[in-house]
Formats: structure tokens, C-alpha cells, sequence
């Protein structure tokens, strides 16, 4: 529903000049009753005056947007109005507003939410709201609102575009192993580069909500190059011949401009993709190591519904025992038919996260032909050989599977290349039966090797965790949760992460406690120093810091990224401390958790979680007092 669409020449009044906040209100509801949606305009400023006496609708910066659902609306409209010397509309920056959107929405739904969205997400734009207060004209007004809404949502433009044979000189991909902060805020420093260069870019988000934005093949072929910034891989035989950039995401959030640079420069190499092999995520400069780690986080992205789904629901089952007493010689979790029914339904998706992981490894190396070997591979080092009589009948877990990802994938690369000088006449057979046949005898011969000797380095790095105790356990604890914080979803991130998957599915909870807790501290940490030492940060990083609170609540580390980025030297360490106290403190109190996500929101499913609570704010309070303390006064 476009904001351009919901406003006429009738509803929009430039350069008023009201009183105060009630006079402002009369004035918008005489608006919106000359729009002619208001089938009762004084019931409709009855219900406006209601939503203001719950808080005002003044969101500061300049900005206020009363609304009200009600059923004196016989359709969704808008009013609007400049106030270019303010009004007092009791914001809580206490600063006037000078620009003011009414929302009348009927009241059988929430487009008033919808509408509110849209409004706040092109107004957030400084430049664009000065253009609006200084509009001369109501065509002008509304023609600038248009521009914004079709850079803002090129989605719903493509036609228009289609037709006027537009193009966009850059195209980008982003992508990062959760899909979930890396993926957008790149995409979001991307776009904003392209316009303060004047580059027309597009973006495309491989989320974990799946692709977004997708790039079309007449883009590709009109565009000057690509940038992908990915830390997993992404499907690149489409861009066959053209000039590309690869790196990793958070070189798109730190260095937008310089990477479009390059590309509009010409400084950038020509991709020629080899086959259909799904590792070819570069232009060729990727480093052996990068692509190994590309390879593990395909597969840990994959994994991570598995794990977190299952995972919450087995500690469910283990709550509801809790709650209903169940003894304790009771196989704990299926005590209670509910419980047990939890507990059945998390075990299937746990038993699956393994073999997932490895199947997608193998995929990210090989392609499809990769994921049955790494798949049936990583399911045998979670089952042990099955040959008991040839190897033994010895599982080799977390770390099996692991290398049997790696393996098959690279198996399957061998393979295709020994199978390339086969009659052509072959070719159809080759990925539904030669590649299968071949690549599944390989792995099952190959994991009866692997199984007992990954499963003795299993077992005893397992009975190692189980034996560490007193300070060794704390520290730990430190070290991890340190690594959390290092480089906010980097590598150290994503390895201290791994690592504590790896322990859940061995059995061992308290690491996984305090993985997720040294996670959730970055965040939290710079959000109490904005709040309580303003005077070391600028008014945008004051401005966006409360939002931290919900990002470290929700264990997403990433939001502490661009205040990271601004001032390493400080915040990077600071972050460090402060996660390294929760993280030991959680080891310190025995906090386990079965449920690697998720933050605040399965904190019911903590062992012993007032004493995580606690630990959590504690490290949170070191990590903001360390910032105080590094942090310089700002001018």
C-alpha cells in the first residue's frame, strides 16, 4: 500500500502554522475529513485523542504520526502537513515536530500498521524529510514521496523499469551463515554506498527467510559487475563472464563504497565458473582456508533449524517434567506423555542436524552429487559403521561428520573429473546413478575407516569437557564466550558456536550456556553505555543504541557490528571482558542449556537460570564499565 496512493491535494496543508499539539490535531482531522474517507469526523478525532492519551504519537527527529483505527473510516487514508517553525507535539526528545502524517485506517485489521511501517521506513532518510518541509507545492510534495516510495521499493517498480530498459551498474549478493543480521545490514551498506555514489545497485539477500531481491538474468547481463558478500555459498553459475568481486560479508558492511569502486572501475576480475560446482563462490582469490570455512558454514547454516528447533523442543520436554515432578529415576523428559511427545518430535530433528550438516558441506563442495555422500556419511558417524565385524560398530560423532562432509564433497569432485572423458552419451546417467553408486560405496568404505579413529579423538576430548572442573571449567567458559564477542559473527564467533553445538550434541550443556551468554553481552553492554555515559558517544550511536537491548536479549551479537567498526581498539576489547565474565560466571554456577538460540526467549529452559540472569547482567554491567573507561569524551 503506497503512502502516495493514500494522500490527496485535499489532505495536504504546507506551511501551517498551529498553536500547539491540539490545534495540530484539529487541523489534520479537518484534512483528513476533506480527503473524504471520514464518514464521522468527529468520531474519528474521538478515537485519534484516545490513541494520543495512551503516549504520544510524536516519534522525534521532527516527526509525528497520530493514527487511530476506528470505525468512523470507510477507507485507509492519509493527511499531511509542514510545520516548518515546529510545534510542540510532546515528543520525547522533546525537540518540535515539523513534519506530520494522520492514519485512518477502518477498523477491521492492522493496515494501520502496515501504513505506519512504510512511513517510518522512508522518513528515517534526513534528506528526504528536509525535501518534504521544503516542498513549495502539494505536486511537489507528493511527487517526492513517489520518488522515495520507487527507491525505497524497487520491487514493486520492476515493470516500470522493465519498460524504460533501466539497469543497475552493480549487482550484489550478501550472505551469512544464520542468515538473520550480516545478510541485511550489508545489503543496507551497500545500498546506501550506491546512492551517496550515485551507482544504481541492487541487492540480492540470501536470508533465512530464503532469497530475496532475486537478481534476473537481463540484470546480470546489463550490469557492469558483482559483489558477493558471502560467508556461505551462493549460486554463481549465472554470472558466467562477467566481472566480480568476492569477499566475505562484513566487507560489505565495512567497506561498501570501495567495493562498488572497483567494480565501476574496472578492478575487478572476470568470473569464469568451472561446471556446476556450488564452491565456486569467487573470482578465484578465495584463499584454500576461505573456502574451507565457506564450506562449513554452508553447512552450519543449514543445520541451525535442526539444532535449534529440536533443541528447544527436548528442553521443553525436560520443563515439563520439571514442572509436573517427575522422580528421578525416571528417564527425565518422557515421564509426561506431553513431555514425552516434545521430547519425541525434538529427538527426530536432533538426530538429523548431523547428518545435515554433512550432506550440506558435501553439497557446498560437490554440488547435489556431494550431499548423499556427506549426508549418508555424517548419518554413519552418528550411528557408528554398521559394519561391526569389518571396523567395529563405533560412532564418531560431531567431528566424523565433519570430515565426512569434507570428504565425500571432495570425493565427488574427484570423481566427476575421472568420469569426464565418458562417452557423452552417458552424461544423463552420470548424476542420478554413476555419481550416487560410486560416491555412497566410497563413503561407507571410507567411514569404516574413519569411525574408530575419529570416535577415540571424540570420546576423549568428550571425557575431557565431562572432567574439567572448578577453575579450569570457568576458564573455560571465559575463553569461549570471549570468542563470541571477538568478531561478532566472524569466525571466532561462528568456532566458539560450533564448538558448543558439538558439546550439546555430545551431551554436554553448560558450554552451549555459556556460548549463547557471551553472545548476548556485546550488545547489551554498548546499549547500558549509551544510556548511562551519552557523553562518549555520537547522537546517531546514542540514537540507535537502545535498539541493542533487543538485538543482546535475542542473542543477535551482530548488533554491536557498526559500534565495533567504529572504534575496534576500545569496543572490541571491552566486549571481550564483559563476555568472558558471563561466560565464566555461567560455568561458575553450572547454567546449562539445551536450546542453541534464542536468547532471553528460552531462558525458561536454562538450568539454573536466575543465577544465568545474573551472570548475563554482570557481565553486561563489566562490558559497559570498560567502555566508560576506554571510550573518549565526544566533542
Amino acid at each position: 500500500m503506497r503512502i502516495v496512493d493514500l494522500l490527496s491535494k485535499d489532505s495536504i496543508f504546507l506551511g501551517a502554522k498551529p498553536a500547539n499539539k491540539s490545534e495540530a490535531i484539529d487541523m489534520l482531522v479537518d484534512l483528513q475529513a476533506n480527503g473524504g474517507k471520514i464518514k464521522d469526523k468527529e468520531e474519528y478525532k474521538k478515537d485519534i485523542l484516545a490513541r494520543e492519551e495512551m503516549g504520544s504519537t510524536a516519534v522525534g527527529e521532527g516527526i509525528a504520526i497520530p493514527h487511530a483505527k476506528s470505525e468512523a473510516v470507510s477507507e485507509p487514508s492519509l493527511a499531511a502537513m509542514t510545520v516548518p517553525e515546529g510545534v510542540d507535539y510532546e515528543a520525547l526528545d522533546e525537540m518540535p515536530s515539523y513534519l506530520l502524517f494522520m492514519i485512518a485506517a477502518p477498523n477491521d485489521g492492522d493496515v494501520h500498521l502496515e501504513v505506519l511501517s512504510r512511513l517510518m521506513t522512508i522518513l528515517m532518510d534526513e534528506d528526504f524529510r528536509a525535501n518534504l518541509i521544503g516542498a513549495k507545492s502539494k505536486e511537489e510534495f507528493l511527487d517526492i514521496i513517489d520518488k522515495m516510495e520507487k527507491e525505497k521499493y524497487p520491487e514493486e517498480t520492476a515493470a516500470v523499469k522493465a519498460d524504460s530498459n533501466a539497469v543497475y551498474r552493480v549487482l550484489a549478493v550478501t550472505a551469512c551463515p544464520t542468515g538473520i543480521a550480516h545478510t541485511y545490514m550489508a545489503a543496507e551498506a551497500l545500498e546506501k554506498a550506491g546512492k551517496k555514489l550515485g551507482i544504481t545497485i541492487k541487492v540480492e539477500t540470501n536470508g533465512s527467510g530464503g532469497v530475496k531481491n532475486a537478481l534476473t538474468a537481463d540484470e546480470i547481463a546489463a550490469c557492469d559487475g558483482i559483489i558477493i558478500a558471502a560467508d556461505k555459498s551462493v549460486e554463481m553459475s549465472r554470472f558466467d563472464g562477467k566481472k566480480l568481486i568476492s569477499t566475505k560479508v562484513s566487507d560489505g558492511i565495512k567497506i561498501p563504497e570501495e567495493l562498488i569502486n572497483r567494480i565501476i572501475s574496472g578492478d575487478a576480475p572476470v568470473y569464469t565458473h568451472q561446471g556446476a560446482k556450488a564452491e565456486d563462490t569467487s573470482s578465484g582469490g578465495d584463499s584454500f582456508g576461505r573456502k574451507i570455512y565457506k564450506h562449513l558454514m554452508n553447512g552450519v547454516s543449514n543445520m541451525l533449524p535442526f539444532t535449534v528447533a529440536g533443541g528447544i523442543f527436548i528442553a521443553i520436554a525436560f520443563l515439563i517434567d520439571s514442572i509436573v515432578g517427575a522422580p528421578q529415576d525416571a528417564n527425565f523428559g518422557t515421564y509426561n506423555e506431553v513431555a514425552n511427545f516434545f521430547k519425541t518430535v525434538g529427538g527426530f530433528a536432533f538426530n538429523f542436524m548431523i547428518p545435515v550438516l554433512a550432506g550440506y558441506i558435501g553439497m557446498s563442495i560437490a554440488d547435489r552429487p556431494g550431499f548423499l555422500v556427506g549426508f549418508v556419511g555424517g548419518y554413519i558417524a552418528t550411528t557408528g559403521s554398521t559394519f561391526a565385524n569389518i571396523a567395529g560398530d563405533v560412532p564418531s560423532g560431531f567431528l566424523g561428520a565433519l570430515l565426512a562432509g569434507f570428504v565425500g564433497g571432495y570425493l565427488m569432485l574427484g570423481l566427476e573429473k575421472l568420469c569426464d572423458g565418458m562417452p557423452k552419451a552417458l552424461n544423463g546417467i552420470k548424476p542420478v546413478l554413476i555419481y550416487p553408486l560410486a560416491g555412497l560405496g566410497m563413503i561407507a568404505v571410507i567411514m569404516c575407516a574413519i569411525n574408530p579413529i575419529m570416535g577415540i579423538i571424540n570420546d576423549g576430548l568428550t571425557n575431557f569437557l565431562n572432567g574439567m572442573g572448578g577453575s579450569s571449567k570457568i576458564l573455560l567458559g571465559c575463553i569461549v564466550a570471549a570468542m563470541m564477542s571477538i568478531d561478532m559473527g566472524g569466525p571466532f564467533n561462528k568456532a566458539a558456536y560450533a564448538f558448543g553445538i558439538m558439546a550439546v550434541s555430545e551431551g554436554n550443556y553448560d558450554i552451549m550456556a555459556a556460548v549463547m551468554i557471551g553472545g548476548m553481552v556485546p550488545p547489551i553492554a554498548i546499549a547500558l553505555a549509551t544510556t548511562f555515559f551519552k557523553n562518549k558517544w555520537t547522537e546517531e550511536e546514542r540514537k540507535n543504541g537502545p535498539v541493542n537491548y533487543i538485538m543482546g536479549l535475542s542473542f543477535v551479537t551482530e548488533g554491536a557490528i557498526p559500534y565495533a567498526a567504529a572504534d575496534p581498539l576500545r569496543v572490541i576489547p571491552s566486549c571481550m571482558v564483559g563476555a568472558a565474565v558471563a561466560g565464566g560466571l555461567s560455568m561458575a554456577f553450572n547454567c546449562t542449556l539445551m536450546a542453541p538460540h534464542g536468547g532471553i526467549f528460552v531462558f525458561a529452559v536454562v538450568g539454573n537460570w536466575p543465577m544465568y540472569l545474573l551472570a548475563l547482567a554482570a557481565g553486561s554491567v563489566a562490558g559497559m564499565l570498560m567502555l566508560a573507561l576506554l571510550k573518549k569524551k565526544r566533542a
